[in-house]
């Protein structure tokens, strides 16, 4: 689109090519670490401010971090509490899925559970465990 803009219209401003990076740029497979950190070097110059600036950085996030944040209690309500909390959300999904990949999505009882151990654990008392 940039291209076609150019072709068409001439040099853009280094404004109008702010502004069309921002209603591009998605996290995609990236931390939203990165995706902010780049979200925030190219808003500055694009004279987004306000809502239609955390419309765009909405809009790039990852759909599973924006809906969780929007269905949050008390959702975020400024530019830096979206980008905050986005943050804070992307680093505990990725920390949960390395925990699952390492424990595995095994959710049967833990061995210390009596339901594991068998008889012995109720110590022939009726079922009362011991």
């Amino acid at each position: 689109m940039f291209t076609k803009i150019r072709d068409n219209f001439g040099e853009t401003s280094e404004e109008e090519r702010k502004i069309e990076q921002l209603r591009t740029i998605e996290q995609g497979g990236r931390t939203c670490d990165r995706y902010v950190q780049e979200f925030k070097k190219v808003a500055r110059g694009s004279g987004y401010e306000g809502r239609p600036l955390i419309k765009e950085f909405k809009r790039g996030l990852n759909g599973s971090i924006r809906r969780k944040l929007a269905e949050a209690e008390e959702p975020p309500t400024t530019i830096g509490e979206w980008q905050e909390r986005a943050v804070r959300l992307d680093r505990n999904q990725r920390q949960s899925r390395i925990e699952e990949r390492i424990l595995g999505r095994n959710t049967a009882c833990p061995r210390g559970n009596a339901q594991s151990r068998g008889k012995g654990s109720y110590g022939g008392m009726g079922g009362q465990i011991t």
